[in-house]
């Protein structure tokens, strides 16, 4: 199998448990926290290529229900988006794993399953 490239954070339960499953499949990974090693706008939009910034923003967060401000309203202002992401890496959805240029967003197995063939 490929080396990967995981971000992720140390202190979440499905990041740990997502890093669990990669070692006993015997997936070779890089990882980075990106709550010790904070994302750069540059790195992060690199990362997100084409994608809509909603894409990897974590809807479900309580930073997000902190916000105030509706699902609708922030997924219209990118910029705005971006500044609260980058403050607050709560909002990115995790994990995120990159696979030679595909990114694959959260923890569900067979999407990474998919991109690794």
């Amino acid at each position: 199998m490929a080396t990967l490239k995981l971000y992720d954070w140390n202190k979440c339960t499905t990041c740990r448990d997502y890093r669990l499953w990669l070692k006993e499949e015997g997936v070779e990974f890089d990882q980075r926290d990106f709550f010790k090693e904070p994302f750069t706008e540059k790195e992060l939009r690199k990362l997100v290529g084409k994608r809509p910034l909603a894409n990897v923003f974590s809807w479900n967060s309580p930073s997000f229900k902190e916000l105030g401000v509706t699902r609708e309203e922030l997924s219209a202002d990118e910029p705005r988006m971006m500044k609260l992401m980058l403050q607050e890496p709560r909002l990115i959805r995790r994990p995120m794993v990159q696979v030679g240029r595909r990114l694959v967003i959260g923890s569900k197995k067979e999407d990474l399953k998919a991109a690794l063939k």
